[in-house]
């Protein structure tokens, strides 16, 4: 009894383990098919979220791209139109607006590069009586031996008895950029006992080199790059005495400031005290104002804000006080440009000693293509509206057809051909 009990226990445990056995079995079966059934379910779920992503990625891209012409309507600024282009639709697009880079900032690189190649021009005109140093400052501006007096071999210092021009030209080359600079010298002017109308022959040269101008531009085939012989500028050198302008000072530079940009320099400044020298540059500034005497920079010229503020400055401190010299001496170890005295070393280019530097800076530095660019603009455009509404002008006083060309023939001559 008690084994057939135990066999039947025994049977009774050995059940449950097969039937546990058994399901284990197929589990382990159906695990495979799971498998697969999962795979497939996953793949189906990640296609779905493609498509739906893909979707959502088109509805996003096609958003971004109204959102983006949105903006640029919105960003792109509305300039009026010039008073020349009234009438034509366009705006101002800023560099924030733009899609890549366009590459507008190389035009600056050509334009210096077919600057370098070809070089330029500036015509510089020193007036001034017999030893105010106009030769000297000219040297030390330049840092070279470009006057009259330093070019002339056996040069002899003599007073003319009438104002007689004479012109030097040099090229100058400096770090690759070359310079055509033509100097014009007036011996002879303020140096006779009666210097009445000593101005004339000055007037008529400027006059001469627009006219020169005018008519190379008014040539049916003109040349590519017209020679250009006009006066840019026009250094007056007056005397420091410490007064006031004399008749001679206001005469010239009320008939020569409105045909050439005139600049005034006080000649020999060193002769004065500082508070001397500040008292006559006041007394000038008043002569000039009580007379209606234009000097460069006017004020009517200034294009912007910012070009106002630089000359407001300049203005303050015309006439510029100078000395010229083209000695070298050392002052701590360093050569510099100066005058020795008992005293001590004036300094050329200190700007504590006097204003050379201020002089330079405008002629060369900062002004000198807004020199030529007001020469051409404005004070040759005056002569050239003038000449052309007188009433005695004629094409054949010009050198030219007295009629217009067509097609590059005279239209008299193609008329008479029908």
């Amino acid at each position: 009894m008690r084994e057939e009990s135990a066999g039947e226990s025994e049977t009774d445990r050995s059940a449950p383990m097969e039937e546990s056995g058994e399901k284990e079995r197929r589990i382990m079966a159906d695990e495979p098919q799971d498998e697969v059934k999962g795979e497939e379910h996953q793949e189906e779920k990640h296609t779905m979220e493609e498509e739906g992503k893909g979707k959502e990625k088109g509805t996003d891209e096609g958003e971004i791209q109204k959102e983006f012409q949105l903006e640029a309507e919105l960003k792109v600024e509305v300039v009026p139109a010039a008073p020349g282009l009234q009438g034509l639709q366009g705006g101002l697009v800023r560099g924030a607006d733009l899609f890549g880079y366009v590459g507008i900032e190389a035009v600056l690189d050509q334009m210096r590069r077919k600057t370098m190649k070809a070089g330029f021009e500036f015509n510089i005109m020193v007036v001034g009586q017999s030893g105010l140093g106009k030769s000297t400052l000219v040297n030390t501006l330049f840092k070279s031996k470009i006057s009259r007096k330093s070019c002339s071999a056996n040069y002899e210092e003599k007073i003319p008895k009438t104002v007689k021009l004479h012109s030097v030209s040099h090229v100058i080359e400096e770090k690759g950029v070359k310079m055509k600079l033509t100097v014009v010298d007036t011996p002879g002017f303020g140096d006779q006992i009666n210097n009445e109308n000593c101005w004339e022959p000055i007037v008529e040269y400027v006059n001469e080199q627009y006219e020169k101008y005018l008519r190379e531009e008014l040539h049916v085939t003109r040349k590519r790059r017209i020679p250009d012989s006009r006066v840019h500028c026009c250094i007056y050198f007056l005397p420091a005495t410490g007064h006031r302008l004399r008749p001679i000072d206001v005469e010239f530079m009320k008939r020569l400031g409105k045909i050439v940009s005139i600049v005034p320099v006080i000649a020999k400044a060193d002769t004065l005290t500082v508070e001397e020298r500040q008292d006559f540059k006041e007394r000038i500034r008043r002569d000039l104002a009580a007379n209606g005497i234009g000097v460069y920079p006017q004020a009517e010229y200034d294009e912007d804000a910012e070009e106002r503020l630089l000359n407001d400055r300049i203005r303050e401190s015309l006439p510029f006080a100078v000395v010229g010299t083209d000695k070298e001496h050392q002052v701590n170890g360093n050569k510099v440009l100066g005058r020795k005295t008992k005293w001590g070393i004036i300094e050329v280019e200190n700007v504590a000693h006097c204003e050379f530097a201020n002089l330079r800076d405008l002629l060369i530095r900062s002004h000198l293509q807004d020199l030529k660019e007001v020469t051409h603009s404005i004070l040759y455009e005056k002569y050239r509206v003038r000449r052309l509404n007188e009433s005695n002008i004629t094409f054949s006083e010009l050198g030219l057809s007295a009629w217009p060309l067509e097609n590059g023939t005279d239209k008299n001559e193609s008329d008479s051909h029908l």
